[in-house]
């Protein structure tokens, strides 16, 4: 049953489900934002609409992509895709991190100095990720790569994972949830998505015969 979510595809639905909610969201504000037709609780965001849709767009490209990296047969059957994706899903990654700090230093915060503060070092972190996954593909490391593009992505969609959490309460009241509680819900499910992340990659590395070559 370990084992289970440590092989591509089931590991590849689990992301899918853990950061399904955040990557919709962020594709309807895609096609929202241009329409100038953003909901009340996200019009803040308006005072930056370039920055903001630069996000919205990388991140729904990131999120989409990087589970895609787990399957097998892109590597092996279609090789140029593979690179071709993975090098969209980097330069997303980076485009996702600076548009996150763009946001950061443009918008009027509703978080508390805690997430804020949070949410620029992860992005400097994802940031980091992606420049030694590039390291390590470069370097023909191919096991060192896949462990940076995992980190890469749980650090870049960590905070979606909230989701699994906060929306049950906004269907339930009607209202989203902000304050403290929601920040350190936010911050708590990032934290355990890049746990996840770092067992997802010790067991890949502990059946390295079988998974060389996963992503």
């Amino acid at each position: 049953m370990i084992f289970f979510f440590s092989r591509p595809v089931p590991l590849m639905m689990l992301l899918l489900v853990c950061t399904g909610i955040s990557v919709m969201v962020s594709a309807v504000q895609v096609v929202q934002i241009p329409l100038g037709a953003l909901p009340q609780d996200t019009l803040r965001l308006a005072v930056v609409p370039i920055t903001h849709f630069l996000h919205v767009l990388t991140g729904t490209l990131f999120g989409l992509l990087g589970p895609l990296q787990f399957f097998n047969v892109l590597r092996h059957r279609f090789g140029l895709l593979h690179r071709l994706t993975g090098w969209v899903f980097v330069l997303s990654g980076w485009a996702l991190g600076l548009s996150g700090w763009g946001l950061l230093m443009g918008v009027e915060h509703i978080s508390t100095e805690l997430l804020v503060v949070a949410r620029g070092i992860f992005g400097l972190a994802l940031i980091a990720a992606l420049v030694q996954a590039v390291l390590a593909a470069l370097a023909g490391d191919i096991v060192r790569h896949r462990a940076w593009m995992i980190r890469a992505y749980v650090i870049g969609m960590g905070s979606g994972t909230a989701g699994l959490v906060m929306l049950p309460i906004y269907l339930a009241t009607g209202e989203p949830v902000y304050g403290l509680f929601s920040d350190i819900v936010v911050i708590g499910m990032w934290l355990i998505s890049i746990l996840v992340g770092e067992w997802v990659i010790r067991r890949l590395a502990f059946h390295k015969p079988q998974l060389s070559t996963a992503v």
